[in-house]
């Protein structure tokens, strides 16, 4: 496995540093990290997830007492990353982009058209919340901070919205 490399420098403020430690890591434990993302993502992202994991260690001194912990960590979230852009990109849109064919109706549409009449429907702190989760890409912690709520609270709004969404869908 050929040593990482960014696709694009990193901002001048967080220069990426390749530490002795980090190259001792990806020597022991790149093979590893490999495996362990492709057990979960399947090979043909797990290479590409590793090297992003291995470049934002770069990013930051970190502890190296347990490695494949700290790997292992950093691999999840990138892969969190890389889906939440991935599924992002495979959202219906609730907005028409003007590309649609007047007069034809696809199966999308419909579950577009249902899945906006039941968010319409939802309480408004429910509605917003799972709004900026859902089509806004937001993280539990980006929505506590711009609702000034706390995570918790997101939590136990999206769980409400969720369960009244499968409700009014299967009605």
């Amino acid at each position: 496995m050929p040593r990482p490399k960014s696709s694009k420098p990193p901002p001048p403020e967080r220069a990426t540093v390749w530490s002795e430690e980090l190259d001792g890591a990806y020597r022991t434990h790149g093979a590893w990290l490999v495996a362990f993302l492709a057990r979960r993502f399947g090979r043909e992202v797990a290479e590409d997830l590793a090297q992003e994991t291995f470049v934002r260690l770069a990013r930051a001194p970190l502890d190296w007492r347990t490695p494949k912990s700290v790997l292992a960590r950093t691999a999840l979230n990138v892969a969190q990353d890389h889906l939440r852009r991935e599924g992002a990109q495979q959202r219906p849109r609730l907005v028409s982009d003007g590309g649609v064919t007047e007069g034809v109706t696809h199966p999308d549409q419909i579950e577009t058209i249902l899945h906006r009449q039941v968010v319409a429907l939802l309480p408004r702190n429910l509605r917003d919340v799972y709004v900026l989760s859902r089509f806004g890409g937001m993280t539990y912690d980006e929505i506590a901070t711009h609702a000034g709520i706390s995570v918790k609270a997101v939590e136990k709004r999206m769980t409400k919205a969720l369960k009244l969404c499968v409700a009014r869908f299967r009605a």
